[in-house]
């Protein structure tokens, strides 16, 4: 008599093992859907042109993709004065803006504040040479909040008394000259370098400062208005007059 169940594992044995290529390919099939979906998300994808604010003149400073346009609200743009002027001596001076809407396929910007290049700051502070940070936030006159940060940078080792009275001097200084000026002429005056040769002025009663350099701004609340233009639009071509014919201008002479 045979075993329980013996005739359930002679037919199970007998059964054809199901071939291992099918199981590979049904497997495979899931990647190559996902490539398919990551190329039409791509593909679903528009450019956009990010424009600077008025301040700037709103030129054109990069593109961006996105699939919605509610997506690049709130992304950031980082350009050196330099590509905006044209003015290479302001190639190490970054200016940072923020994406804050969309119209078409143009995104406008807010300026949310500066930064100077790694390297620059390394060719100042070379050896001998004593470095000090300062922070200081500004209420400008139309009302934005402007964290400024300096870098001061003297031939000689500066005294914890003379740190403190000039961190001082630094502060009422630049308070009030933003309570007299709008951002958009704090800003102009940081990238020309007026705000921080007058901060080193204001500061050479305590120490003769070597230099003083505005080394960050960034905007922590937004004011009234916008922010108007600082860079001069370049001079409209005049257009060649005409010259009157020879024998118009003979009669007139007569």
């Amino acid at each position: 008599m045979a075993a329980p169940g013996a005739e359930k594992r002679e037919a199970a044995a007998a059964a054809p093992a199901e071939p291992a290529k099918e199981t590979k390919k049904a497997s495979s099939a899931p990647k190559s859907a996902g490539a398919r979906k990551s190329k039409d998300k791509w593909k679903a994808k528009e450019w956009y042109q990010v424009h600077a604010p008025r301040m700037f003149n709103e030129a054109v400073i990069g593109e961006t993709p996105s699939a919605d346009p509610s997506y690049i609200i709130g992304r950031q743009a980082e350009v050196t004065v330099q590509d905006l002027t044209g003015d290479f001596s302001k190639m190490h001076i970054k200016l940072r803006f923020k994406i804050v809407e969309t119209d078409g396929h143009e995104a406008k910007t807010e300026f949310i504040g500066h930064d100077l290049t790694s390297d620059y700051v390394r060719r100042l502070t070379r050896r001998k040479k004593t470095k000090t940070d300062h922070v200081v936030d500004v209420v400008t006159s139309d009302r934005f909040i402007l964290r400024i940060k300096t870098m001061s940078i003297a031939d000689r080792r500066i005294q914890t008394s003379q740190e403190e009275a000039m961190r001082g001097a630094l502060k009422d200084y630049l308070m009030d000259y933003a309570s007299q000026n709008k951002l958009a002429d704090v800003v102009k005056a940081i990238i020309s370098g007026d705000l921080a040769k007058d901060s080193a002025k204001a500061c050479h009663a305590i120490i003769p400062i070597k230099r003083i350099e505005i080394r960050k701004s960034e905007v922590l609340r937004k004011g009234e208005g916008e922010p108007e233009s600082i860079i001069e639009a370049a001079p409209a071509e005049e257009e060649p007059q005409e010259e009157a014919p020879a024998e118009e201008s003979a009669e007139k002479t007569e």
